[in-house]
């Protein structure tokens, strides 16, 4: 069966980052996405044919500085549903392919605009990458260990949490307005609003006096011992999650401490010593004999895989979670519809691949 999306088609002008995973989950949904690809490859090392965010999309080449590329995308616009880019506000329309130019060809279509300033403000055609984004949000500062300088989370937060999925919501929803109305819309999708917008929960447990800016001392970011990463005796870690008084109950027991001893959960005044108790206990064993031990239980305790050790994990071999195919691995579609129990296919397009299909 097909995705929930099937029958929509999709324009994307290819970028890096949180434009190209936004096609890929568009595309896993059924879409058909067209990615309009640059000639003369990636613009950067790593977004190149070997990209999972590339699968199950259609490609095509088209050079948008000549105004027969330009004629091209437009007439693919006539018959789309929605067209995203990830360009520098004003780019798209020096190009003739904006906003008012698609809609002069199609009212219905839904264009959206991925950026990591904004389409306003004072930085909007400065230069960024994740790390940049997340700065200004108060994302960054509030990860890492205290007088350390804050790690990059990977581009998780920004890029793809604060960007991609809100500009994936953005479309679903102004498609969904297309259908009612008849009339399009522009998804401006910026990554610093997406990041300040997941903070909300910081702001509410700061009005509660359940949080302060410095970092490694609140709930959720290693300041409890209850909520942390431990060292085991092979050098790997722990993951310790157990915030709930019952779940925290059964790790006490598991680890063999006398909550008398232990001390009260959420006493700060006890959480120094609470941290050294449980650090010398995990470094006592190795991650995997701590993992068997808590296998199965409602400790909230789990092992802390590397990307090539969660392929063989139980949990996420029994979903598919994660599928070798020519020599790459491939994240499984999500969500999972009950509706589209299709047998995955992840091939991937060579650049130009569909030039002629689509030209037809």
């Amino acid at each position: 069966m097909l995705g929930p999306l099937s029958g929509y088609r999709i324009i994307e002008l290819a970028g890096i980052g949180p434009g190209p995973y936004a096609g890929q989950l568009l595309a896993d949904m059924g879409a058909e996405v067209i990615c309009v690809e640059r000639p003369g490859g990636a613009m950067v090392p790593g977004a190149g044919a070997m990209s999972v965010d590339r699968r199950g999309k259609k490609s095509v080449i088209i050079d948008l500085r000549e105004p027969e590329g330009v004629a091209a995308v437009l007439k693919l616009v006539e018959t789309a549903d929605a067209l995203f880019e990830g360009n520098r506000p004003g780019v798209a329309e020096r190009l003739g392919v904006g906003p008012d130019d698609c809609h002069k060809i199609n009212p219905k279509l839904v264009f959206g605009r991925m950026t990591g300033w904004g389409q306003t403000g004072p930085w909007a055609h400065t230069a960024g990458h994740d790390i940049n984004y997340i700065s200004i949000t108060g994302a960054l500062q509030a990860i890492g260990e205290r007088g350390a300088p804050p790690p990059p989370p990977l581009n998780f937060i920004g890029d793809y949490g604060g960007g991609t999925m809100n500009l994936v919501i953005g479309l679903l929803a102004a498609l969904l307005k297309a259908e009612k109305t008849g009339q399009g819309d522009v998804v401006d999708a910026a990554i610093i609003d997406g990041v300040s917008s997941m903070m909300g929960v910081i702001y509410s447990l700061d009005r509660l006096n359940f949080w302060n800016p410095e970092r490694q001392s609140n709930l959720l970011d290693g300041g409890t011992p209850f909520y942390r990463c431990y060292r085991t005796a092979d050098n790997k870690y722990m993951a310790v999650g157990c915030i709930e008084p019952k779940f925290f109950a059964i790790m006490l027991s598991i680890l063999e401490i006398d909550p008398e001893d232990y001390g009260p959960q959420l006493s700060p005044k006890h959480w120094k010593d609470q941290h050294v108790l449980l650090e010398a206990i995990f470094e006592k064993k190795t991650r995997d004999d701590w993992a068997e031990k808590f296998n199965g239980t409602d400790a909230c305790v789990t092992p802390v895989l590397d990307y090539k050790e969660a392929m063989t994990h139980p949990q996420n071999r029994s979903r598919g979670g994660l599928i070798e195919q020519n020599g790459l691995v491939h994240p499984q579609k999500m969500p999972a519809f009950a509706s589209a129990p299709e047998a995955p296919n992840y091939d991937l397009p060579n650049a130009g691949e569909h030039n002629e299909e689509i030209a037809k």
